[in-house]
This record gives structure tokens, C-alpha cells and sequence, in this order.
């Protein structure tokens, strides 16, 4: 018996179709692709992995940025990024620290810069006019001798006069004179005279920085602030008037003083204060003592009341023989 096959006219209908099948296929797949263009996107590779995994999609390597442009984008995220809050300390009460106990020291810094000095300043304090009356004690040659003296003082806030004339029974009268400018720095003196038997006298030759005498002594270099032997008693009551607290006990006060045959620099120290029982009154002066210095010199005792514009209230002038002079307020006529 022959084994039984399938029909060959089916068989050949059933191969034309497969063949019409694949040529469908390709016709398409040739309809989606054109020469020329690359397909953009993430490129997938897919590859055979184990188990569960699943497939990764690889992506385009980045552009790598210049240093500056990554730098910008670093600090500007940086920046983006919100500071932390400082934590809040709670406030400690006044109660809790003892009032016996010092806050430490605060840690030294670096010292500043240090500022330019200023430009020392003196302040004056010009008294009015006025005439101050004295009743004056005098030894001479051991004998005690009485007397009268009077000081005027004048100046109109620009210029100045001074005159003290000293009179006493068995002493020839003795007249001083000081004219000069009122300046910021005080009494500015232009011509000193003395005159006892004859007259004497020294000029201030601001111009060419001299203390010019009249006698043959020569001339003396002139220092700034200089004075001469009846100004300094104003000078000194004006410096101690304009700053009071400025000068205490052992305060000293150096000035060039001329008289009519030479100028050298009188120092006088500040002694404090002293109640004085004066013809005049008792009253409250400070004095100020100039001590010798060489075997001639003249001791000067001065006596300025704060409560009169810091007048020369008594003036005790002792010579190197011992003879001395004291003239001791009594009286003030203003204006």
C-alpha cells in the first residue's frame, strides 16, 4: 500500500504565500530608512544579562565645560545655597553674675596708628583795668621802714600799661614801667623801665629776636613768652586764671624775665594756697616762690588771690644782703 503525502498543489500554493510574506517585510523596512540621515536619541543597546536586571540605557557623553564657566556655576549654586542661622544663645541675667566679680579683660587688639599730636595751647585769662593800692614794710641796711605802693594796670584788649611806683621815708621813689601787646600767647612786652636815682631801660626788638639794654650790657637772645619784671606778676596771674585746674602744688612755670641789665629765666614753683590776713582783708592766695639760683639772685615771693581776678595781693622781694621789700594789698580801685 503507498503511504499517503499531501497534495502537491497545496504545497506549492502554501510556499508562495511564505515568499509573498517576506517581500512584504523587506519592502517596508526599505521605506522607513533613507541614506544620509543618522537617527538621533539615546543609542539602546540591549544585551543578554542574567536574571532580573534590567536592561541600561547609555547616554551621550557631556560636553565638558571650560574651567571658568564651571567655576561661575560652582560659587553661584554656592551662593543659591541659604546660610545656616546662627544658633540662638539665651540671654544671661544681670543676677547671675556677682557684683564682686570683673568681666575678664577684652583681648588686646593691635594698636592703632597713633594720631598726630596736637598743637599745644595755653589759655590766658586777661584781668581788667584797675589800681591796686599797697601798704609796703621794708628793711634796709637793718632799719624797718614803712611805706606806700601802687600798681595801675590799663589795656584796652590789644595794648598794655603797666606802673608800679614804690615810695618810703629815707628811700629815693622807684618807678617800673611795661608797655607792650596783648597777643594769644599773653602779654607780649615792648619796653621795660626802672627808675630809681636814674632811668633804665630794655626793648623787646621782636624783629630781630632781641633784648636790646640801655646800659653797655650787650644784648640778650629773645625766647618766646619773655617777660620782664613788672609784666610777669600780670602774666602769671593770667596763665593760672585761664586753667586753674591745670595747675597744682609743685607745679613749676619757667619764663624769660629781662630786667634792665640782663634776661634769664626765671622758674617759679606753685607752693598751694595760703590765708592771708592783709590790710585789705583776709582773703585766699596762691603762692608761687622763685628761689635763687646764683649769688645774686633776687628771692621773689608772689602771692595771686583767685578771688580777684588772680591780682598780685603781696610781693616779698628779698635781696642776697638780706634786705627785703613787702608790699601787702590794701585797696582796688576798678576801671
Amino acid at each position: 500500500m503507498k503511504p499517503a503525502g499531501r497534495p502537491w498543489p497545496a504545497l506549492a500554493a502554501l510556499t508562495l504565500a511564505v515568499l509573498a510574506l517576506h517581500v512584504a517585510l523587506l519592502h517596508g523596512a526599505a521605506g522607513s530608512w533613507q541614506p544620509g540621515v543618522r537617527a538621533t536619541g539615546p543609542v539602546m543597546q540591549v544585551r543578554a544579562l542574567p536574571g532580573n536586571v534590567i536592561p541600561e540605557t547609555k547616554q551621550a557623553p557631556a560636553r565638558e565645560l571650560p574651567a571658568h564657566v564651571a567655576t561661575r556655576s560652582v560659587a553661584k549654586e554656592a551662593s543659591a545655597a541659604p546660610a545656616a542661622a546662627p544658633r540662638p544663645q539665651p540671654p544671661v541675667p544681670s543676677e547671675a553674675v556677682p557684683a564682686s566679680v570683673q568681666p575678664a579683660a577684652e583681648p588686646e587688639s593691635a594698636p592703632a596708628a597713633p594720631a598726630p599730636a596736637a598743637a599745644a595751647t595755653t589759655a590766658f585769662s586777661i584781668p581788667g583795668s584797675q589800681r591796686l593800692r599797697y601798704e609796703v614794710q621794708a628793711q634796709y641796711r637793718g632799719l624797718s621802714v614803712p611805706g606806700q605802693a601802687e600798681l595801675l594796670w590799663r589795656h584796652d584788649g590789644s595794648s598794655y600799661e603797666a606802673r608800679l611806683e614804690i615810695s618810703a621815708p629815707l628811700l629815693p621813689p622807684r618807678i617800673q614801667r611795661s608797655a607792650g601787646r596783648i597777643t594769644p600767647e599773653g602779654l607780649a612786652p615792648l619796653r621795660f623801665s626802672d627808675r630809681s636815682r636814674s632811668e633804665e631801660a630794655a626793648h623787646f626788638e621782636r624783629d630781630t629776636g632781641q633784648v636790646v639794654f640801655s646800659t653797655t650790657r650787650p644784648a640778650a637772645p629773645l625766647q618766646p613768652g619773655a617777660q620782664d619784671r613788672l609784666s610777669v606778676l600780670v602774666q602769671l596771674g593770667a596763665l593760672l586764671a585761664g586753667d586753674p585746674a591745670r595747675f597744682t602744688p609743685g607745679t613749676t612755670l619757667s619764663l624769660q624775665t629781662a630786667g634792665t641789665r640782663e634776661a634769664e629765666v626765671w622758674t617759679f614753683a606753685l607752693e598751694g594756697d595760703e590765708e592771708l590776713a592783709l590790710p585789705g582783708g583776709t582773703l585766699r592766695a596762691l603762692k608761687l616762690t622763685r628761689s635763687p639760683r646764683k649769688e645774686f639772685d633776687q628771692k621773689v615771693e608772689l602771692w595771686l588771690a583767685p578771688g580777684r581776678d588772680y591780682a598780685p595781693v603781696r610781693l616779698r622781694l628779698t635781696q642776697p644782703n638780706g634786705d627785703w621789700l613787702d608790699l601787702q594789698w590794701s585797696a582796688t580801685d576798678r576801671g
